[in-house]
């Protein structure tokens, strides 16, 4: 790369497409505020609105008053800030036959949308107000009971009026095979779905299955497995700074850049944890 050719709205573009196809969690949220937000904290007001009440119409006979409608008003804040900072030695350009800053950029968006998932599942799994097992009481997941704790989460969203469509579990990877064994399990080439979220495998108890390894554990134990509805968690981001320059200690081409983004669990009643250790 030249810094002299270097064009921060295309690069900017490119990580963000990069994070997109490395993201699993960011995938699973609701990003339709993802346009208000422009840099690091900036705040949106997010209202969830109430339930309605529905009444009989009696012919000839007055309805009652309309009902004062209410709203739960949340904040989504951009509060989160990561960046980037590589360089690539003139020596170790010239004698390359790719080009380096591309796979390195490329490398910067995976790893990236690694650390916003992280981020994603610790904000939101403590907030769920369904829950199967705990930290004191783990449930061992095994290939005998893995379909019916899937269907048991399923019925703790049934019991929420959560909404059919859109739901998801995040699994991890020990777990995959359980699933994928299960002679409930739809995998994803039987849906003729080929262009689903990394990590898409099928679907199970009403759930589409997803497999990462950013699940949160302790030394391989209670991994808190994750499902819900998509509405349940908004999440925005933004590549706010991209920029090249020549280190002044160094021949070489460096690339910084600055990511923000902010996560909000707006429907906690439309999450489920499962603290799950393996056989």
């Amino acid at each position: 790369m030249s810094v002299q050719n270097f064009v921060p709205q295309l690069w900017s573009a490119r990580l963000l497409a990069n994070l997109e196809k490395a993201h699993i969690f960011a995938n699973l949220v609701n990003r339709d505020y993802e346009g208000e937000i422009k840099q690091g904290g900036d705040r949106v007001k997010i209202n969830t609105i109430g339930r309605i009440t529905i009444g009989d119409y009696v012919p000839n006979t007055d309805m009652t008053s309309p009902e004062d409608v209410t709203s739960t008003q949340t904040e989504l804040v951009i509060d989160q800030y990561k960046y980037f900072n590589f360089q690539v030695d003139d020596v170790d350009k010239a004698q390359a036959n790719i080009s380096l800053m591309d796979k390195y950029l490329v490398q910067a968006g995976f790893d990236m949308a690694q650390e916003i998932d992280e981020a994603i599942v610790n904000k939101a799994y403590p907030l769920a107000t369904n829950t199967v097992g705990s930290d004191t009481t783990p449930l061992v997941l095994t290939k005998e009971n893995v379909y019916d704790t899937l269907v048991d989460m399923s019925v703790l969203l049934d019991e929420k009026n959560v909404a059919m469509n859109d739901r998801f579990v995040v699994i991890p990877a020990f777990a995959k095979g359980m699933v994928q064994k299960s002679a409930e399990f739809t995998s994803a080439s039987a849906l003729g779905d080929s262009v689903k979220t990394k990590g898409y495998i099928g679907e199970i108890a009403g759930f589409e299955v997803f497999v990462s390894a950013n699940l949160p554990n302790v030394a391989g134990a209670k991994y808190k497995v994750l499902a819900g509805h998509r509405m349940a968690i908004t999440f925005a981001e933004q590549i706010v700074e991209v920029e090249a320059y020549r280190p002044e200690k160094r021949f070489a081409d460096a690339v910084k850049g600055l990511h923000v983004f902010g996560i909000g669990v707006v429907q906690p009643d439309a999450l489920v944890t499962l603290t799950a250790n393996r056989a």
